[in-house]
């Protein structure tokens, strides 16, 4: 295949499984048919890693070697202040880089949160990270896995303050995110379903007036923008519908209601996407994993697929 992108790959947090991930992608003939993959951290963990996992891996031409983390720091299922800012300067670096078209998407490996907490950091994750990189204010998650696409419109927050942050205009916001998103997947006249945030999307006040008062106008706004909306939608019908492909693109209110039935359906494969940023940012559907973190038992499925639909989400966008 010709003109293949070049992908930019953060290595995440040292201590994690990030370093393993990437190693055994890297190792799959696959990854080099669709792209060049660019791995963005310390040369040293990656050969490190390698000698553990018994691979001969050549790193050279296919790392952008930031060296900020010895391996004599490595302490496999350990949070720590240094690996919170190596985690930081691969994601500055690589976002300099797809900001200046030097590499065509960026693929994060997986970073822990009291990482960054550690490191002196507020941000909840990459994704506030690279949107405050890259200016961005109107910007969202959405995970993929196998038939379902699925926008947040909260995603870190305690679940006792999710009522009181669905509120239309970001309701709205996020309904536009997902209808946009969909050009990355060939999707001209996407179905948005958005679902309820109360059981039977509140049966008309009955169990919550979130949903008639803030859902449901903001569903109303998007269709008179053209948007193909639905909603608010019971959550507990709506999955199963647009599993079957009634739907192209779901709109949760909260993480959880969104995440447990795409990782029941696509646990270990699933991808997550942050919408609304002037880059292409891709990332693994889970976490560090410090439990099984340097023991080799890493499986690398998710981040083979963020890998994959970066390249993908690169064509579409040219």
């Amino acid at each position: 295949m010709e003109n293949k992108p070049i992908i930019g790959i953060t290595i995440g947090d040292p201590n994690g499984i990030g370093p393993e991930i990437i190693t055994k992608t890297l190792l799959s003939s696959e990854i080099r048919n669709i792209c060049h993959p660019v791995v963005i951290g310390d040369m040293r963990i990656m050969n490190e890693i390698s000698v553990r996992l018994g691979v001969s891996l050549d790193f050279e031409g296919i790392i952008y070697n930031i060296e900020n983390y010895s391996p004599s720091l490595l302490e496999f299922g350990t949070a720590k202040a240094e690996a919170g800012r190596a985690v930081v300067d691969y994601i500055k670096e690589a976002v300099r880089l797809a900001s200046e078209g030097k590499i065509a998407a960026i693929v994060t490996a997986p970073v822990n949160k009291e990482t960054l907490k550690m490191a002196g950091y507020s941000y909840p994750g990459h994704t506030e990270l690279i949107a405050e990189l890259t200016g961005t204010t109107d910007f969202g998650m959405m995970l993929v896995g196998g038939n379902l696409k699925v926008v947040l419109v909260t995603i870190h927050v305690p679940l006792k303050d999710v009522p009181y942050l669905i509120k239309k205009e970001d309701v709205l916001r996020k309904i536009r995110l997902a209808h946009s998103s969909m050009r990355y997947f060939g999707i001209e006249r996407p179905r948005v379903a958005v679902c309820g945030l109360n059981p039977h999307s509140g049966e008309g006040g009955i169990f919550g007036e979130e949903d008639r008062k803030e859902i449901l106008p903001a569903v109303a706004l998007a269709k008179e923008e053209g948007i193909d909306a639905s909603g608010p939608l019971p959550p507990d019908t709506l999955f199963h519908k647009a599993y079957k492909g009634d739907y192209d693109v779901i709109v949760a209110m909260y993480h959880d209601q969104g995440l447990i039935p795409l990782k029941m359906l696509a646990f270990g494969k699933a991808v997550n996407v942050t919408l609304g940023l002037p880059i292409i940012r891709t990332s693994v559907g889970h976490g560090t994993a410090y439990d099984i973190a340097g023991k080799g038992m890493a499986d690398p499925t998710s981040l083979l697929e963020a890998i994959k639909l970066a390249v993908q989400m690169s064509r579409r966008s040219c």
